[in-house]
Protein backbone atom coordinates (compact mmCIF):
# COMPACT_ATOMS: atom_id res chain seq x y z
CA UNK A 1 0.00 0.00 0.00
CA UNK A 2 1.30 3.62 -1.04
CA UNK A 3 0.01 6.50 1.14
CA UNK A 4 -0.41 8.58 3.93
CA UNK A 5 -2.47 6.73 7.26
CA UNK A 6 -2.26 8.15 10.83
CA UNK A 7 -3.46 6.31 14.07
CA UNK A 8 -4.61 8.74 16.93
CA UNK A 9 -4.34 7.29 20.42
CA UNK A 10 -6.06 8.77 23.82
CA UNK A 11 -2.60 8.40 26.02
CA UNK A 12 -4.59 9.91 29.11
CA UNK A 13 -7.73 7.59 28.42
CA UNK A 14 -5.30 5.02 27.41
CA UNK A 15 -7.81 3.67 24.26
CA UNK A 16 -7.90 4.70 20.69
CA UNK A 17 -8.93 8.31 19.74
CA UNK A 18 -12.59 8.22 17.33
CA UNK A 19 -13.98 10.88 15.55
CA UNK A 20 -10.92 12.78 15.08
CA UNK A 21 -10.67 14.97 11.81
CA UNK A 22 -7.31 15.10 9.73
CA UNK A 23 -6.39 16.86 6.76
CA UNK A 24 -3.46 16.10 4.67
CA UNK A 25 -2.09 18.76 3.01
CA UNK A 26 1.38 19.18 0.29
CA UNK A 27 3.27 21.76 0.04
CA UNK A 28 3.24 23.07 -3.64
CA UNK A 29 5.96 24.83 -5.67
CA UNK A 30 4.36 28.14 -4.25
CA UNK A 31 5.09 27.52 -1.00
CA UNK A 32 1.58 27.34 0.11
CA UNK A 33 -0.12 24.23 1.34
CA UNK A 34 -2.92 22.33 -0.46
CA UNK A 35 -5.19 19.87 0.30
CA UNK A 36 -4.77 16.13 -0.90
CA UNK A 37 -6.91 14.36 1.14
CA UNK A 38 -8.75 14.28 4.85
CA UNK A 39 -10.44 11.87 6.99
CA UNK A 40 -11.97 10.99 10.36
CA UNK A 41 -10.45 8.34 12.64
CA UNK A 42 -12.54 5.02 13.11
CA UNK A 43 -13.45 3.07 16.02
CA UNK A 44 -9.73 2.16 16.35
CA UNK A 45 -8.36 5.81 15.87
CA UNK A 46 -7.11 4.64 12.33
CA UNK A 47 -7.77 6.40 9.17
CA UNK A 48 -6.39 4.01 6.53
CA UNK A 49 -5.55 6.20 4.00
CA UNK A 50 -5.83 9.97 3.66
CA UNK A 51 -5.25 10.74 0.50
CA UNK A 52 -8.01 11.19 -1.78
CA UNK A 53 -8.31 8.93 -4.82
CA UNK A 54 -7.10 11.27 -7.13
CA UNK A 55 -4.45 12.83 -4.98
CA UNK A 56 -0.93 10.77 -5.87
CA UNK A 57 1.86 10.78 -3.64
CA UNK A 58 4.97 12.96 -4.29
CA UNK A 59 8.12 13.45 -3.21
CA UNK A 60 8.05 17.03 -1.09
CA UNK A 61 6.74 18.34 2.53
CA UNK A 62 3.61 17.31 4.05
CA UNK A 63 1.11 18.21 6.85
CA UNK A 64 -1.43 16.68 8.66
CA UNK A 65 -3.49 18.51 10.76
CA UNK A 66 -5.33 17.18 13.82
CA UNK A 67 -8.88 18.68 14.95
CA UNK A 68 -8.42 17.49 17.90
CA UNK A 69 -11.05 20.04 19.80
CA UNK A 70 -11.61 19.05 23.41
CA UNK A 71 -9.82 15.78 23.69
CA UNK A 72 -6.61 17.66 24.65
CA UNK A 73 -7.25 20.59 27.25
CA UNK A 74 -4.42 22.47 25.70
CA UNK A 75 -4.51 22.12 22.07
CA UNK A 76 -7.69 22.36 19.84
CA UNK A 77 -5.40 21.17 16.52
CA UNK A 78 -2.33 19.79 15.82
CA UNK A 79 -0.39 20.29 12.52
CA UNK A 80 2.74 17.51 12.06
CA UNK A 81 5.07 18.26 9.02
CA UNK A 82 6.96 16.06 7.13
CA UNK A 83 9.32 15.19 4.72
CA UNK A 84 8.17 12.80 1.69
CA UNK A 85 11.78 11.47 0.29
CA UNK A 86 10.43 8.32 -1.27
CA UNK A 87 6.77 8.38 -3.21
CA UNK A 88 6.97 4.31 -3.76
CA UNK A 89 6.56 3.44 0.08
CA UNK A 90 3.60 4.23 2.47
CA UNK A 91 3.80 7.22 5.17
CA UNK A 92 1.97 6.15 8.82
CA UNK A 93 2.41 8.82 11.21
CA UNK A 94 0.56 8.24 14.41
CA UNK A 95 -0.34 11.05 17.54
CA UNK A 96 -0.08 10.37 20.21
CA UNK A 97 -2.41 12.45 22.78
CA UNK A 98 -2.54 13.93 26.47
CA UNK A 99 -4.41 16.32 28.08
CA UNK A 100 -1.32 18.96 27.92
CA UNK A 101 1.40 17.50 25.00
CA UNK A 102 1.76 15.04 22.54
CA UNK A 103 4.43 12.94 20.18
CA UNK A 104 4.66 11.89 17.06
CA UNK A 105 6.48 9.20 14.79
CA UNK A 106 6.90 7.33 11.27
CA UNK A 107 5.44 3.95 11.98
CA UNK A 108 5.23 0.88 10.20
Amino acid sequence: MIGISTHVLDTAKGRPAQGIRVIAERKSLAGEFVAVGEGITDENGRILQLLANSAALEAGTYRLTFYVGDRAAFYPEIAVQFLVRDPSTHYHVPLLLSNYGYTTYRGA
